[in-house]
């Protein structure tokens, strides 16, 4: 039986550790492609292989089961491993994960793993790579490329991974090194990580929980759990816990947990900072947490009217903008860097992005913003649209976003399948406002009736907001499936318009 608590490097004796990898996505083929470089003995278990990793996999010398996974296929029993590593989609009560418990078995994720072996490639100072932990219900693949950005400006060899497609193992395995990581987390990640503990447990130099709000609520098991998990990325941060200020339960999971002696709490909104704080003064971002003056000054970092120029001046993404400076100021990147950083930055497509304009109205796709928290930030950004919504709604209650936001959009369009609960939330607390439900069961023409009902209700000067609050699974391959689709959709409705306003009368 192997002693798990010496394999905390890569250059530690991993041969012949059996470990079974369950699934076989992006991230499982990583899992176990590592972990046959380090001659591990490996099984990977999945109810589908990809063809291109099923090829790959026996050239690797890891074996493969594929097939059901309702109950415990007998080759993972007979297998008998000692470290069950799971990709993310595994959730706790899933029957692999739960027998993985009751065996006494180590579970693992990649994370976990990725951590362990991270000094595979060190830095001239024989150290690895600072890691820099971000999670949040909305907004973590922005701030982790704006703050991985942020680094390189500066000078510094940083990737961003995680979450945000690119395994950790790929990072720490790659020859060239890095001397930080920015690392994307799931709330699903960041369960198998607080299963971690002790000494060798994962360490980052700074985290940041941007902001707290219902999500995979049916994955984790309820609110509190979900909340638990985010909490964890907290712990034992070693130089700056990052919070926001506006989310009281960001500075509660600052103040609960445990850190390394040192570590300061860094808030961040968008009102006039205090000091050790970031914020906004007269239209200025400042940071008043990484100088030495800072009960008496403030550092200039931009504006908002620069940010409004290159369309980043949204509040939640200010929000997301002060937040990834603190991370990055943690790791000495200057003010002037952070500028330039941000002259030259462009949203991710399907982020509150203009898709067509025509006739006084501006059509945006938000379509990433798959859960009520993101969708809420997006119509305080564009107050008065003619709101498109729905979908999967993964056991969320849109009826607080209903309240909330619902009576002072222009109109609002229902899509996806579950469309019920959304239409009975807006009887209940904006029944005024005039509701369309898309009903089609193709997908291919969702979209053009989105688009063919917005535009006989929006008006000169409106914006039609696709924010859907909810997931896309339901009818479409992804969230960017359904933002492209409406994009499309827009354009081909917009030169309809053009060719029928050059066309000759009778």
């Amino acid at each position: 039986m192997t002693d798990l608590s010496s394999l905390t490097s890569w250059h530690a004796d991993w041969k012949g550790l059996r470990v079974a990898v369950l699934g076989l996505s992006v991230t499982g083929f990583s899992v176990a492609d590592t972990l046959s470089e380090l001659g591990a003995e490996v099984l990977v278990v999945t109810e589908r292989a990809d063809a291109e990793y099923g090829r790959l996999l026996p050239v690797l010398g890891v074996r493969l089961h594929e097939g059901p996974l309702d109950a415990v296929p007998a080759e993972l029993s007979a297998f008998a491993p000692e470290v069950v590593i799971a990709s993310p989609g595994f959730p706790p009560h899933h029957p692999l994960i739960r027998w993985t418990q009751e065996q006494g078995i180590a579970l693992w994720g990649d994370v976990e793993l990725a951590w362990r072996v991270r000094d595979k490639v060190v830095r001239a100072d024989g150290r690895p790579a600072d890691w820099v932990l971000i999670t949040g219900t909305n907004g973590k693949t922005t701030t982790t490329r704006l703050t991985a950005e942020m680094l390189v400006t500066a000078g510094l060899r940083a990737a961003p991974v995680g979450n945000i497609g690119t395994p950790v193992l790929d990072a720490v395995r790659d020859p060239g090194g890095f001397d930080a990581l920015v690392v994307e987390l799931s709330s699903h990640q960041l369960w198998y990580l607080n299963l971690q503990a002790g000494p060798d447990a994962l360490s980052p130099h700074a985290a940041v929980c941007l902001n707290l709000a219902d999500d995979h609520l049916e994955w984790h098991g309820g609110a509190d759990a979900y909340r638990d998990a985010k909490a964890g990325v907290y712990a034992r941060t070693r130089v700056a816990c990052v919070y926001n200020k506006a989310d009281l339960a960001t500075r509660g999971m600052v103040e609960d947990a445990e850190v390394v002696e040192g570590a300061r709490a860094i808030g961040f909104d968008l009102g006039v900072p205090g000091p050790s704080d970031l914020g906004v003064v007269d239209g200025i971002l400042v940071d008043r947490a990484f100088l030495e003056e800072r009960a008496t000054s403030a550092l200039e970092l931009t504006t908002v009217t620069d940010l409004a120029a290159r369309g980043l001046a949204a509040p939640h993404m200010v929000a997301n903008i002060l937040a990834a400076s603190a991370l990055a100021r943690s790791l000495g990147v200057t003010p002037a860097h952070i500028f330039d950083t941000l002259e030259r930055f462009r949203l991710d497509p399907h982020r509150i992005q203009v898709v067509g304009a025509h006739a006084g109205v501006t059509w945006v796709d938000d379509s990433k913003a798959t859960n009520p928290h993101a969708a809420a930030s997006s119509l305080a950004a564009y107050p008065g649209a003619v709101w498109v919504v729905g979908g999967l709604l993964k056991g969320v209650d849109l009826s607080d976003l209903v309240r909330a936001r619902g009576a002072s959009v222009r109109a609002v369009i229902v899509i996806g399948t579950e469309r019920g609960d959304i239409v009975a939330a807006f009887a209940r607390h904006a029944p005024a406002v005039p509701l369309f439900e898309v009903d089609h069961a193709e997908t291919e023409d969702v979209m053009a009736q989105v688009v063919e009902l917005a535009a006989g209700v929006a008006r000169d000067g409106d914006t039609v907001l696709l924010a859907p609050a909810a997931a896309s699974f339901d009818q479409f391959a992804s969230y960017s499936d359904r933002g492209d689709r409406f994009a499309d959709a827009v354009r081909a409705w917009i030169a309809g318009q053009d060719d029928g306003a050059s066309r000759p009368t009778d």
